[in-house]
């Protein structure tokens, strides 16, 4: 595959890779990858798999092993080392924590944001209210989701947005959200994520050793950041998140921040997360 990115700092810095979620671009880290070039690292956001202008993957793959194996392909491309750190914020957390555990020895440590390990994660879907909020995630399963996220100019994202992160003005990163999934293909690739959660005959045997190391807790210590508004999901439907996290992790609420915390509180998180990588 071939994946588009943005990248700032020294090449021979250590390596912070940082991924995004739904429905989102590597534009979203635009705040923090000139503090971690400032800090010293090479900071590197790619488009994941399936959103333009990175490839459409010919497997048509979108497991969490898959997007691990992907961490974890890059960081050999971009000449990681044992002092990279991943920084992922929602399926880009996914992709974090099964990158982290298929191969460890590859990353120091790691930050996520707004979609907390898998056992969290668990304890909080199934609560009536997060369920509410959660209506995408069966949508999304339908033959009909393709037509309803591209209906009235993917007029869909906007409303997610706006109900995830109320208040923040996201024109300028809802556009780079829209040009990244213009095409059916990519649409579909998007969506593709949510049905792989429930269906099994989605994935793909190359993925299995990273599908399997997911299942288990990555041993770098990480820090978890979540806003206190986030409409995606509640940050007081969580089951206890340290409980799932590696010896040393800490969590963080970020105070008047939805679910594009690093975007409506870039200060907070930038030195948050600096704080926690050591500088």
């Amino acid at each position: 595959m071939q994946f588009a990115y943005l990248e700032a700092g020294p090449a021979d810095g250590p390596l912070a890779l940082c991924l995004h979620g739904f429905p989102d671009t590597a534009l979203t880290w635009r705040h923090l990858l000139p503090v971690l070039a400032e800090a010293g690292y090479h900071a590197v956001a790619p488009w994941m798999r399936g959103y333009a202008p990175t490839e459409v993957p010919a497997d048509g793959a979108y497991e969490q092993g898959a997007l691990a194996a992907d961490a974890c392909a890059l960081h050999e491309e971009l000449g990681g080392d044992g002092r990279a750190v991943l920084i992922g914020h929602d399926w880009g957390a996914a992709a974090a924590y099964g990158a982290g555990a298929y191969q460890p020895d590859r990353w120091r440590a790691m930050v996520t944001m707004s979609m907390p390990p898998l056992g969290a994660m668990t304890e909080a879907f199934f609560s009536y209210d997060q369920l509410r909020r959660s209506f995408y995630v069966f949508l999304f399963q339908l033959p009909l989701a393709e037509m309803a996220l591209a209906l009235d100019g993917l007029s869909f994202i906007d409303r997610l947005w706006g109900d995830w992160s109320p208040g923040y003005e996201a024109a300028s990163d809802i556009a780079g959200v829209k040009e990244a999934l213009a095409a059916p293909e990519n649409i579909e690739a998007a969506l593709g994520y949510y049905r792989a959660m429930f269906d099994p005959a989605r994935h793909v045997p190359q993925y299995a050793d990273a599908r399997a190391a997911a299942g288990s807790t990555a041993p770098q210590p990480t820090l978890y950041l979540h806003g206190d508004y986030d409409g995606c999901l509640s940050h007081d439907t969580m089951g206890d998140v340290l409980a799932h996290l590696a010896t040393g992790s800490q969590r963080a609420t970020v105070k008047g921040a939805g679910h594009f915390l690093h975007l409506e509180q870039p200060d907070t998180v930038g030195e948050l997360v600096l704080d926690f990588l050591g500088r």
